[in-house]
């Protein structure tokens, strides 16, 4: 494994290494998917933020669209790693196609979960959770910078943040049926997200400053 790849332990199932091959083969490009990441994202975005405007069976249908648009965009994240090393089409500007989409996604994804609920505070802990987000790949990729390498450690690593909105969306689905609401299910899921993103940020940046101290 790659210092800068993302350990990922659904990339040894052999349907997904399947897909990724049947990819390869199709002509369709590592960047190609990567990108996609990012048009789910941006669909799953619109979908969640459709969630305060729609209720009965368009509430259950915009709900079902976010939770795959999100699986979909993890799944292109998976699959372009492996058509990119397993199947040989890495490029020069893979990285730059791996890293870009990602920040943007969190970005739609979180912002629209933000606008599932006409509240103002929701809407600025989810601008919040957007930002820390972003700054745990700033992190990251600062230490890669500088020479130590990409660290991938959580506690709110991407695949954690998807989990969490994945789990909110899932109680929101069920707090609508029952309660008419979804304010409880996607407040705890944003604030779930931010904090653990500023914690990861701090892990991050205290591993960081022992390992530069260390190659002294």
């Amino acid at each position: 494994m790659t210092e800068n790849r993302r350990p990922v332990a659904s990339r040894q199932v052999n349907a997904f290494q399947v897909l990724a091959k049947k990819l390869v083969t199709s002509g369709i490009t590592p960047n190609q998917v990567s990108v996609m990441s990012c048009v789910f994202s941006l669909f799953g975005g619109w979908t969640l933020s459709q969630l305060a405007n729609h209720g009965g069976i368009g509430f259950y249908v915009f709900s079902l669209c976010s939770f795959f648009a999100i699986q979909l965009r993890l799944l292109c994240n998976l699959v372009d790693g492996l058509m990119a090393v397993e199947g040989g089409l890495k490029t020069p500007t893979g990285e730059l196609f791996n890293d870009v989409p990602d920040r943007f996604s969190d970005l739609f994804l979180i912002v629209g979960a933000a606008l599932s609920v006409h509240e103002a505070w929701l809407l600025n802990l989810g601008w919040a959770a957007a930002s820390m987000a972003l700054m745990t790949a700033y992190v990251r990729t600062l230490g890669a910078s500088l020479g130590q390498g990409h660290d991938f450690k959580g506690p709110m690593a991407k695949q954690h943040r998807m989990a969490v909105l994945t789990v909110a969306l899932i109680a929101a689905f069920l707090e609508h049926t029952f309660n008419n609401s979804i304010r409880f299910s996607m407040g705890s899921g944003i604030g779930i997200i931010f904090a653990g993103s500023v914690l990861t940020i701090f892990a991050r940046l205290s591993r960081l400053v022992k390992k530069i101290n260390a190659a002294k």
